[in-house]
């Protein structure tokens, strides 16, 4: 498509043939704001561990006066908190407001909250939805059991999508020409019984795939099993439901009445979802 002739000079310029360095679609990175959202991301990534100016300029390859320059002027504007002697850096406030943002206007968010509400109601285990973003899934509900507690949230936490049953249920809805972009270089075993093989990966979304459901298998989590659906209200899904379950109390029963619950469920968001996609359309 044509830029419109009164854009100015550089935007014209953005929408035309890339040049070297450019990133698909003809837009470079701008470098300070790259390195900003590295920053941050890296921030969050480590949750409740502070960090050292060295730490964080050795860990982006980012000169430590440039590092300490970003650090001073996101502190300044909230998004990055310091300790009262000013040398430790963590994630800041104004992180938490955009995250709870995006939270807040997920259209598809709305409709899986009272779903994981329901769905513990009816079985009581606890309940995830999550979305995958490049190699991870991200958890963005969580309905938590009343037999145990988790001494944390999974709202917002990243895990890699091969290690969970809520990301192999997404992965193994793609071609397997396409796993590439959302796998490591190397799969790192979270536990003994991680999948740290890309056959063995590989031969386990073939399964998933058969199954109709994915598997997690002590593969996060030492313990807890866990199984997932895709919710195919997106082509490929970009989200998911699962259920984990203590091995303790868990039998190929119950397993069988979870997914079944979870198959009824889907359909409920997925028409739910239709309906959204259709008003969104109509306001057009």
């Amino acid at each position: 498509m044509a830029a419109p002739a009164d854009l100015p000079d550089e935007a014209r310029q953005a929408e035309g043939t890339p040049e070297p360095g450019e990133r698909p679609g003809g837009v470079r990175d701008v470098k300070s704001a790259a390195r900003t959202l590295e920053l941050l991301e890296l921030l969050a990534a480590r949750q409740n561990r502070p960090a050292r100016l060295r730490e964080l300029s050795e860990a982006l390859g980012m000169p430590r006066s440039s590092c300490y320059a970003l650090l001073r002027t996101l502190a300044k504007y909230g998004w990055v908190r310091t300790d009262t002697s000013g040398t430790m850096y963590g994630i800041g406030i104004r992180a938490l407001i955009a995250g709870t943002s995006y939270l807040d206007t997920d259209p598809y968010l709305r409709i899986a909250k009272p779903v994981l509400d329901h769905l513990g109601e009816q079985l009581d285990e606890t309940f995830h939805f999550g979305r995958l973003d490049g190699t991870d899934v991200v958890y963005l509900a969580t309905r938590e059991s009343g037999q145990y507690l988790r001494p944390y949230s999974r709202v917002g936490r990243r895990l890699p999508a091969y290690s969970t049953s809520l990301g192999k249920a997404l992965l193994a809805e793609r071609p397997d020409e396409e796993l590439a972009a959302h796998l490591p270089p190397t799969l790192a075993a979270l536990t003994p019984h991680t999948l740290t093989d890309r056959t063995d990966l590989v031969d386990d979304l073939a399964r998933t795939r058969e199954r109709g459901y994915a598997v997690d298998q002590q593969e996060n989590s030492v313990g807890l099993h866990c199984v997932a659906l895709p919710m195919r209200y997106a082509s490929p899904p970009l989200d998911a439901i699962s259920c984990s379950v203590p091995l303790a109390r868990l039998t190929p029963a119950r397993e069988a009445d979870i997914v079944a619950a979870m198959r009824r469920a889907r359909e409920e968001m997925e028409r739910s979802a239709t309906s959204v996609a259709l008003g969104i359309a109509g306001g057009i």
